[in-house]
């Protein structure tokens, strides 16, 4: 079985919502050892008319399943939007890459080009594909408010760098990692001979 949109959109979705997990880890830390009131972190925005940081992460949570959901034709689980503490947000995201990692390959199969339907305050937005779906509208809204959340708390204060927002790359081997043995390869012919005199 050759790439399909179950491996561009799930992985990538539970990749970047562990990324955005360790990003929030951090901030608690960095809170903790500045001795800032939380709140004042999960309440900071870039830009008065944007959202808050908490409101970042329930929108990149929403977008993630809720893209799943439609692409494998199941239902959407609704989680209230309550979070009010770094450790709830953490929860949040866990829920989030459960219920993910439980959609099955086989539920994915023709996604790419089912027509999707999602109801916003505005009215219907359709799209004709799966494909269109994904990649036109929820792989850039959930990296628009990760990166929103991750510029809201550096500029907080908050030591992050590129590196955080990407996360552990699946399948790149960084700078400076050490190189894995090749395993030893056998040699054919069986049993190797002991020494002794040479045969004819």
């Amino acid at each position: 079985m050759g790439f399909g949109i179950h491996d561009a959109s799930l992985p990538v979705l539970v990749h970047t919502l562990k990324a955005l997990a360790a990003i929030l880890k951090k901030a608690a830390n960095h809170a903790k050892a500045k001795n800032i009131d939380p709140a004042v972190l999960l309440q900071s925005r870039l830009f008065p008319d944007m959202f808050p940081l908490v409101r970042q992460v329930q929108i990149a949570t929403d977008m993630s399943k809720g893209g799943a959901a439609r692409l494998a034709g199941v239902d959407n689980p609704a989680f209230p939007d309550t979070e009010t503490s770094f450790a709830e947000l953490q929860d949040r995201l866990d829920r989030t890459i459960a219920f993910i990692k439980g959609v099955k390959p086989a539920q994915m199969a023709g996604a790419e080009s089912r027509p999707v339907t999602l109801q916003l305050g505005r009215g219907p937005v359709s799209f004709a594909r799966g494909q269109d779906y994904l990649m036109g509208w929820v792989l850039p809204n959930v990296y628009f408010h990760v990166t929103t959340a991750y510029n809201i708390l550096r500029h907080c204060g908050v030591e992050l760098s590129k590196s955080d927002f990407l996360g552990a790359v699946p399948g790149a081997v960084m700078p400076g990692a050490p190189a894995k043995k090749a395993p030893a390869k056998k040699k054919a012919g069986g049993k190797k001979k002991p020494a002794g005199k040479k045969t004819t």
